[in-house]
């Protein structure tokens, strides 16, 4: 179990939070690129980190996420109009660019140009830079200069190479993360819907391995042979993850704010372009993408609906759960557990070995952080990686070569 103060260090992610300083020192994903689409398009809402943000481009093409909240009376920037070099607020007119700056106080009768600019300073507004990679735009909400952007391998590789779609999970971040590294649960919350029959097998081995990127996680399964079957599933710092299938997936788990979750999730390709029945499976709900109801990130399976459950497909041991998808699978049972689960009344067991040591690493993260030291992933090269499956004699040790099995021979110019 966790102490009820070392989960809320992991679990809290507002302004002013050891989680939430740290998320900070990185790029987050705040919208697709298609939510604003060309010069001048709506504004869009968009809520990181406990923070209410609006999303617009400006007349030139340049993106800019601001303060929800006008300085001037406080009233949502996302009902304003997009003129020229920045957002106008309707209430009374004042005018920001994509810098925060306040450009335009038409509501301010006239005066000197050094009270105008004196009033334009007082209402500058919170801005947080923006740049745009595969489809998405991406902000930098920490202290100085924002890093150069990492090289995650999905990010570099041509469109046709990825497929990508988000929705909201109604819980902590760190109950969806730790999901995506619970081996055992995939023998049974996601069982009889899938061929693999390796996946009926609980894991008898756990490595974990804290390295500069983040962590991997190395989950072996014992068939009876000579070899072990090891799994090898990477987190990136700060709620990546690269996930070993064909295509290739990975996970962003992105809080919105402590009770909330974007999940992104992406199938790509490195070296060739999704086909048609990728796409097709991708796009069915059974397999890690969800379908949302229509202009919105809210599954159409949603805890208000019990998922849409299926007694009669769970009674018939076709599905363990009676759940479609393996994404929906995960929600609803990582949104069962509350919105931020208590972790100080838990009974773990020994197959809980690496979600405990992974609660290890990022406490340890914490506290570096707060001392001033390297964040992991501060090299953007660090992020070339690759999750991957493999088969070990069983002498082989897997503590020494977990770190060097995850690197690819190269990745995307």
């Amino acid at each position: 179990m966790l102490s009820k103060e070392n989960n809320e260090r992991l679990t809290s992610v507002g302004p002013g939070t050891p989680m939430g300083l740290l998320m900070r020192r990185y790029w987050a994903p705040a919208a697709f690129s298609s939510q604003v689409p060309e010069p001048d398009c709506p504004p869009v809402r968009a809520r990181l980190f406990g923070e209410d943000l609006v999303l617009f481009r400006d007349t030139s093409g340049r993106l800019g996420l601001i303060d929800d909240k006008c300085p001037h009376r406080l009233a949502s920037m996302f009902f304003g109009r997009t003129e020229g070099d920045g957002l106008r607020c309707v209430y009374h007119g004042v005018k920001f660019d994509v810098t925060g700056a306040c450009v335009d106080v038409p509501c301010a009768p006239p005066t000197s140009p050094q009270i105008m600019d004196s009033m334009k300073r007082a209402l500058r507004t919170t801005a947080y830079p923006c740049i745009e990679r595969a489809g998405i735009v991406w902000t930098y909400m920490g202290p100085g200069e924002p890093p150069p952007f990492p090289d995650l391998e999905w990010t570099l590789v041509p469109e046709a190479h990825r497929y990508a779609t988000r929705h909201i999970q109604e819980c902590n971040w760190l109950q969806a993360l730790e999901g995506g590294f619970d081996a055992p649960h995939l023998t049974f919350l996601h069982g009889g819907d899938h061929k693999d029959e390796t996946r009926h097998v609980v894991p008898s081995f756990y490595e974990v391995a804290p390295v500069d990127f983040g962590f991997i996680v190395a989950t072996g399964r014992d068939f009876g042979g000579d070899k072990i079957a090891w799994n090898l599933n990477i987190m990136l710092m700060p709620y990546h993850k690269v996930i070993s299938t064909s295509p290739m997936g990975a996970h962003m788990w992105v809080p919105i704010d402590d009770e909330n979750t974007m999940l992104y999730s992406i199938d790509f390709h490195p070296d060739r372009p999704l086909n048609e029945a990728e796409i097709a499976k991708a796009k069915s709900g059974d397999w890690i993408h969800t379908d949302n109801l229509p202009g919105s990130d809210i599954g159409v399976r949603n805890k208000r609906n019990d998922y849409l459950i299926d007694r009669k497909l769970q009674a018939s041991g076709a599905s363990f759960t009676g759940l479609k998808g393996f994404g929906v699978q995960d929600c609803a049972i990582q949104e069962s557990m509350g919105h931020v689960v208590d972790r100080s009344l838990e009974h773990l067991l020994p197959g809980d070995a690496a979600i405990v040591k992974l609660r290890q690493l990022l406490l340890q993260a914490l506290r570096d952080h707060e001392a001033g030291k390297q964040i992991p992933g501060g090299d953007p090269a660090s992020f070339r990686v690759r999750s991957l499956r493999c088969e070990l004699p069983r002498d082989a040790d897997m503590s020494k070569l977990i770190t060097t099995l995850v690197r690819p021979q190269s990745a995307p110019a």
